[in-house]
Parts: C-alpha cells; structure tokens; sequence
C-alpha cells in the first residue's frame, strides 16, 4: 500500500467525496449516521479523528469498509506525527539487520 506524504484527514474526505457531491447539510448526514451534528461537524473540521464506531458507521453509508476508514486515519496520523515526538531518549532495544 503506498503512503502518501502529506494525506488528508478523513474528514476532508468526507466532506469532498461524500457531503458536496449528494448536497448533504451536515445536520443531514449526521443523521444519517446516528451521529450527533457536533461530532460529524469536528471530524469534517479536523478537531475529531475517526473512531473504530465511526469507521462502522461510514463503511455502512459509503458502502466501504472499516479498514478504508481507519487506514486512511492512521496515515494521516503518522504523517502528522512525524519530526513532532522526541525520541532523543529512547534507546535502540534491537539494531537493524
């Protein structure tokens, strides 16, 4: 699986491919997920990460799957990790072969 450098948060993703293009308000699609509009808004505005429920949810309405979803925040996650975590004190337990 390639991993993009910079990849886009879910929410983005929900927003683009889903919300624009069936011209959903974010109060009806939070609905539809059974969802409360807050949470559907904080994901779409990146302040919420994509839970094992919510990746549930979405793999229902989108008719996609769990790990689509999860992966998808995963990636986004260590790319926004990335350089922000000192690991000047962790110790190598095994070298590289």
């Amino acid at each position: 699986m390639l991993i993009m450098h910079n990849p886009p948060h879910p929410g983005e993703i929900i927003k683009e491919e889903f919300l624009i293009p069936l011209n959903l308000t974010i109060t009806e699609m939070a609905k539809k997920l059974d969802v409360t509009r807050q949470t559907l808004s904080d994901l779409i505005n990146k302040k919420r990460s994509i839970s094992i429920e919510m990746a549930f949810k979405l793999s229902k309405a989108f008719n996609t799957t769990p790990d689509m979803w999860l992966n998808m925040q995963l990636h986004y996650d260590i790319a926004n990790m990335k350089g922000k975590i000192d690991l000047s004190k962790v110790e190598e337990i095994l070298k590289a072969c």
